[in-house]
């Protein structure tokens, strides 16, 4: 009695998105402009601009920068306008923030490329493991771009999701 095994997981009509497919792939670098300030603290243009000016910008050539302050400080939007001029030559991308802040805005970039009509009422698991951390707002925002348009939304595998949403007939 031998019985054809059948992997109904093959079989289904599941389309299964892996966001660490939408990972940029880059250098990624976090400029703290605590140094360039008096004791870290204060900003005083004259020497905040020749901090950015001598400062080596073709490191971040092709590169993905997270412009950040670990101190305290308020920094004038002047400042981050000027280290952007120079940024702007170079690097692939620029964010204020963190490198979190960065992953986040990179993926949500990608996100708002997807051709949502590949999933015009498909059901459709978003993997939950990936080979590239991926942050949670991701998950969040591809969930609220997919609900206009999928028949439902699974998290995790497609042989053990979670059901996240169906759409009612």
């Amino acid at each position: 009695m031998s019985k054809e095994i059948i992997n109904r997981v093959e079989n289904s009509k599941l389309i299964s998105i892996d966001l660490g497919d939408y990972y940029l792939p880059g250098k990624r670098h976090e400029l703290d402009i605590k140094d360039w300030l008096i004791d870290g603290l204060y900003l005083k243009e004259k020497e905040f601009r020749t901090a950015v000016k001598n400062h080596n910008w073709i490191q971040y050539k092709d590169t993905f920068v997270a412009i950040n302050c670990t101190s305290q400080a308020i920094i004038p939007p002047w400042a981050y306008m000027l280290i952007s001029t120079q940024l702007s030559n170079n690097a692939k991308k620029t964010v204020i923030g963190n490198l979190n802040d960065l992953e986040r805005e990179n993926f949500e970039d990608q996100i708002e490329k997807i051709n949502l009509s590949l999933y015009q009422d498909k059901s459709v698991v978003i993997k939950g493991c990936s080979n590239n951390k991926v942050p949670i707002s991701t998950y969040y925002n591809l969930c609220s771009k997919l609900l206009p348009v999928a028949k439902s939304i699974m998290y995790g595998e497609a042989c053990s999701s979670v059901p996240v949403f169906k759409k009612r007939s």
